[in-house]
């Protein structure tokens, strides 16, 4: 159970994270950002008390209650949802922008250096005019010398370029890029599907280790009230010694009566005395459901023995319509 806690716990933990990245930046007031960091927590821990509450009643099999829990719990996912995409979608939004911004360095240097490469070009083409007119001496040197001057500047922004550090993509950039490729879809599109799975994942996540936790915390609740024997009552238990069967014949024959005694037949006992010897030795819990299995009549009959059982105090009725065995007081 340890490691479905801290499965849970984590769990939770990033989907408030994820939420937060978005209500944070809603606004830049210190005072908003702690109001609306309060509301994406609420949102979340209340969503995963919804669901808890949702387990809670099903297991009850109180439906009604149970599709309000859902129908809440719906409606706080539905948001919690909404936060976590804007947050996830937030935070590779941020890592895409540092790569963009490095990619947009590296473009600035190759268009310079592209601009240097058409101007020697276009010298050369006015070098071979030159060359045409038989100016070699006064015009083509002085081509000559400007295009050396290029072709450093050109090496000088080559150097440059290449000193740049190199770009550090993420791994969910990288898996972005490659689902826009393999899917043939735009880098936005592909950002977004993957932020939306893994939003929608993580919830799920976390509401099934929430209600695995319901489940266990149900079972051992209803384990002590049933009050099994275990294997660890039994061995410390006293072992009692073995009687011998000469004792046990001796026993009876001391025991018999010198005369034969009237035994009065038993009256069978009544559905109302059947439940209450029911109840007292915790053979089943407090419920309608429990008793009208236990002693197999119908619900009018289970009606009446819980009115009768009010009436003389021996149950109370809780707010969550639940009963509480109080038990019968000896006179």
């Amino acid at each position: 159970m340890w490691t479905v806690y801290s499965f849970t716990g984590a769990s939770i933990f990033a989907s408030i994270i994820f939420s937060l990245l978005l209500f944070l930046s809603i606004d830049e007031n210190p005072v908003m950002q702690l109001l609306f960091g309060g509301l994406a927590v609420i949102f979340e821990l209340g969503k995963f008390f919804a669901w808890y509450e949702f387990g809670e009643r099903r297991a009850r099999r109180n439906y009604t209650g149970a599709f309000s829990a859902f129908a809440f719990y719906a409606v706080l996912a539905a948001i919690s949802i909404g936060g976590s995409v804007g947050g996830i979608n937030s935070a590779t939004n941020k890592a895409q922008g540092h790569v963009n911004v490095q990619q947009s360095k590296i473009s600035t240097y190759n268009m310079q250096i592209d601009a240097i490469e058409k101007q020697i070009e276009l010298n050369n083409i006015a070098a071979e005019k030159y060359i045409q007119m038989e100016r070699i001496a006064t015009g083509v040197a002085r081509i000559q010398k400007e295009n050396e001057q290029l072709r450093r500047q050109q090496q000088a922004l080559a150097a440059e370029r290449d000193s740049l550090p190199v770009v550090n993509q993420g791994s969910v950039i990288g898996l972005i890029d490659s689902l826009a490729k393999s899917l043939n879809v735009k880098t936005q599109t592909a950002q977004l599907g993957l932020v939306i799975f893994l939003s929608v994942l993580l919830d799920f996540f976390a509401a099934f280790f929430v209600g695995l936790i319901g489940e266990e915390l149900r079972f051992r609740n209803q384990f002590r009230r049933v009050n099994p024997i275990t294997i660890d009552a039994f061995e410390s238990a006293e072992p009692k010694e073995p009687e011998l069967l000469t004792n046990t014949m001796e026993t009876s024959n001391e025991a018999e009566p010198t005369a034969v005694q009237e035994v009065e037949p038993e009256l069978p006992k009544s559905p109302y005395e059947k439940a209450i010897e029911a109840l007292s030795s915790n053979q089943v819990n407090c419920t309608k459901r429990a008793v009208t299995r236990f002693l197999k009549i119908n619900n009018e009959e289970v009606d009446d023995i819980f009115k009768q059982l009010l009436e003389e105090g021996i149950v109370s009725k809780k707010p969550n319509n639940h009963y509480q065995w109080h038990g019968v007081t000896e006179s």
